[in-house]
Formats: structure tokens, C-alpha cells, sequence
């Protein structure tokens, strides 16, 4: 009798724990939205923000998480659908490809992730839909993805070799945070559609987060190459008074005007690498941050300034680069094209709009002596168009698309 006094009460916490476990479980696997009937679950969310995390990548907040895996779940949809079925050795290669571009095994990528709370299967998830989208976009779309001579050469900022061509851009970058983001989104759909540049220049001066607002978002003439080779495209498509489409960015949305476009007898200047700094600042957008920001600019003339006012503090604040133009973040490589050395730019942020990035422009190097990559220029424009057509057909899936939040 003594030992069943004693034990009854160790098995009625046992049974409580075991039922508040199970309560926990049914938790992280209740449904957050259904797509087309096909669940998205919390555990899902969790996961991926975990994972996203783990990458330091933009994007981690629950709201934008929820909205990549519903575009997950219908190309999934898509795919199957349409018949595609992915070779196991296929998704293998896409995570051995994945896990090097972080220079690692897919061994050690995978324990990295396991440390982190991160499932095997959620990355094997995420790869497997990415490759087959891709797969069933090829097959779909490759026969409009012929490109011609002529394309490359205005890719490449010249239609002759000899020459190159300018162009007469305003802008537009709208922050973005998570909690804003289908606001800014609708906002810069309707933007997209002005032709006006009287409209496009009041738009600029109440919403643009960019030093030349106040000149209604109007640059001065530059060269097509200075640009980021992801804008050239879009901008020699367009007439003069046209805009692009909104261009995502971390943290926020960019649109760019043409308001004129010129060929030039000079030589089109190519660079190998540009160098540059970034010193991050808590506080985003905040009145702190920004004063901050203007206080580390009245410091500094070069980027080794930097290294002064980065002192004592963590190292992560403070990375200086040397890239080739194809390797820097789009955003990062808009905001340099504006910059000549020792110039500065405090327009982006990091870590859903929480980091103000100070970023300085440190130097360029020519090419000297180089052959331009032609199938290089080619391989971007039909990524280009490819990326393009994916986007175009997934917001037409979409609409189409039965999604319920619970």
C-alpha cells in the first residue's frame, strides 16, 4: 500500500507530461494554411524559418515565410500536375550544389543544419521543389528564351564593341519591413504604371528612401555597364517614360523610369571587381540610426576609416568586399553603380529592416586586356527571361489558386 501511495502521483505527472507533450505536437503540426486542399502546417513555418535563419538569409519573418511556402506548395502543384517527376539523383545533385556554394560537404551542411534544429527533410523539401520548377520552367518556356546577337550586345553595354550606351534613370526604393511589405507592394504595382515623369518624380519625393528623393529620383546620365547586370535588361526594354516592374529587394521594393537612352562614341568601360565596405548599424530607418549614420560619414573619407570607427566592437559589423559585379546582391550593386570611391549610401537594411547597412564605396578595378564572356552575357539574359516567365506564370497559378488561412 505504501508503494502504490507513493507512486500514484509519479504516474498521474507522467500521464500530465505525456498529454501536454501531445497537446505540443498537435500544435506544431495544425494546419497555419491550406492550399488547393494541400496543408501548410507550423511545424513547416518553424522549419523553414529555422532554416532560413541558420543561412542568415532575408526573409525569416513568419509573414513571408507563410507566403514562399504557399508559392512552394503551387509549383509542387504545378509540377505534379504536369506529369514531372524528379530522379532522386536529381535532387541529391541540387543539394550537393546547394551545400557548395556555402564551400562546404553536403555532409557538414547537413550536421550544421541538425545543430540548428533544422531537418534533413526540410532542406531536401526546399531543393527538391526549386529543382523541379526550374525543370518544368525550362521545358515550358526554353523555346522563347532564344537571345541574339543584337541582345547581347546591348546586355553588354555596346552594340558595336567599340562603343557603349548610356542611360537616363530616376528611382524609386520603398523600405519594406515585413509588417508593410503587401502595402509597399500594391503601392509600387500602381507606380509601375505611370508613364509620367512628373508622376514618377511626385512619387519619388513622398515614398523613395534614396538621397535623391528630393531631386524627384532623377540620376544623371551613367553607363549601361555600370549598372547591376540584372537592371541592364530590364531598362533597354523599356520606351522612355516606361518603369519596370517592381524589383524585390531585402527590406524593400525599387523601381526605375528610363527617361532616356543615348550611344556614345566612348568605349564601354568593364570592371573585374569592386570593392566595398558595409558597416552595419542597429536600429534600421530609426532617427538613432540615421544620426548615427551621418556621424560615421562626417568621420570617414576611405573605406580603412572604417576600421576606427568599427573598433571594439563585434567583428560581424563591419565587412569589406571585393567582388565581380555578378556576385554582389542586386540592391548592394543598385546602390554602388551611384558611387564613386569614398562615397556613401545609407539606403538599405538588413535583418527585416533592423540594421541600417553604412555602405561605402572603396574602389573599381578595370578589366584590362580581357575578352568579354558573350556566352556568359547570353547565359544571364535567358536566366533573365527565364525568371521572368516563372514569375509571370506563378502569379497567374496563383490567382487561380483555393488558399484558406486558418
Amino acid at each position: 500500500m505504501t508503494f502504490v501511495k507513493h507512486i500514484a502521483p509519479l504516474v498521474s505527472l507522467l500521464v500530465g507530461l505525456c498529454f501536454a507533450a501531445a497537446a505540443q505536437a498537435q500544435g506544431l503540426f495544425s494546419p497555419v494554411v491550406t492550399v488547393n486542399d494541400m496543408v501548410i502546417t507550423e511545424f513547416e513555418v518553424q522549419q523553414r524559418q529555422a532554416f532560413l535563419t541558420t543561412l542568415n538569409s532575408p526573409g525569416s519573418g513568419r509573414e513571408q515565410v507563410v507566403d514562399e511556402l504557399i508559392n512552394e506548395r503551387l509549383r509542387a502543384q504545378t509540377v505534379e500536375n504536369a506529369g514531372l517527376e524528379l530522379p532522386e539523383e536529381a535532387v541529391q545533385a541540387g543539394m550537393e550544389e546547394f551545400a557548395g556554394r556555402a564551400n562546404v560537404s553536403l555532409e557538414e551542411f547537413l550536421s550544421v543544419l541538425a545543430a540548428n534544429g533544422v531537418a534533413e527533410e526540410t532542406f531536401r523539401d526546399f531543393v527538391s521543389v526549386g529543382v523541379a520548377w526550374r525543370e518544368f520552367i525550362g521545358a515550358r518556356f526554353g523555346a522563347r528564351l532564344e537571345v541574339s546577337e543584337a541582345d547581347i550586345d546591348r546586355a553588354l553595354g555596346s552594340s558595336s564593341g567599340a562603343s557603349s550606351i548610356r542611360v537616363l534613370v530616376s528611382e524609386i526604393i520603398i523600405p519594406a519591413p515585413p509588417e508593410r511589405l503587401t502595402e509597399v507592394e500594391d503601392l509600387a504595382a500602381q507606380i509601375a504604371t505611370t508613364t509620367s515623369f512628373d508622376e514618377f518624380s511626385n512619387y519619388a519625393r513622398e515614398y523613395s528612401a534614396t538621397q535623391t528623393r528630393d531631386e524627384g529620383g532623377r540620376l544623371p546620365w551613367q553607363s549601361l555597364s555600370n549598372l547591376p547586370p540584372v537592371l541592364r535588361p530590364l531598362l533597354l526594354g523599356l520606351a522612355p517614360g516606361e518603369v519596370t516592374d517592381p524589383i524585390s529587394i531585402p527590406n524593400a521594393v525599387a523601381l526605375f523610369q528610363l527617361r532616356g537612352i543615348e550611344e556614345t562614341g566612348a568605349p564601354s568601360q568593364e570592371y573585374s571587381a569592386i570593392e566595398y565596405a558595409a558597416y552595419y548599424i542597429p536600429g534600421g530607418r530609426s532617427p538613432a540610426a540615421l544620426a548615427q549614420a551621418e556621424k560615421v560619414r562626417s568621420n570617414v573619407d576611405v573605406c580603412n576609416d572604417l576600421y576606427g570607427i568599427a573598433q571594439d566592437q563585434p567583428p560581424e559589423v563591419l565587412e569589406r568586399l571585393s567582388q565581380k559585379p555578378s556576385e554582389i546582391p542586386s540592391d548592394i550593386a543598385m546602390e554602388l553603380s551611384k558611387l564613386d570611391p569614398g562615397e556613401v549610401s545609407t539606403v538599405l537594411t538588413r535583418s527585416d529592416g533592423q540594421t541600417l547597412v553604412f555602405l561605402m564605396m572603396c574602389g573599381r578595378t578595370a578589366v584590362a586586356n580581357e575578352e568579354i564572356d558573350r556566352a556568359e552575357a547570353a547565359a544571364a539574359l535567358r536566366a533573365n527571361r527565364l525568371n521572368a516567365f516563372a514569375q509571370s506564370y506563378l502569379e497567374q497559378v496563383r490567382a487561380d489558386a483555393l488558399i484558406i488561412y486558418q
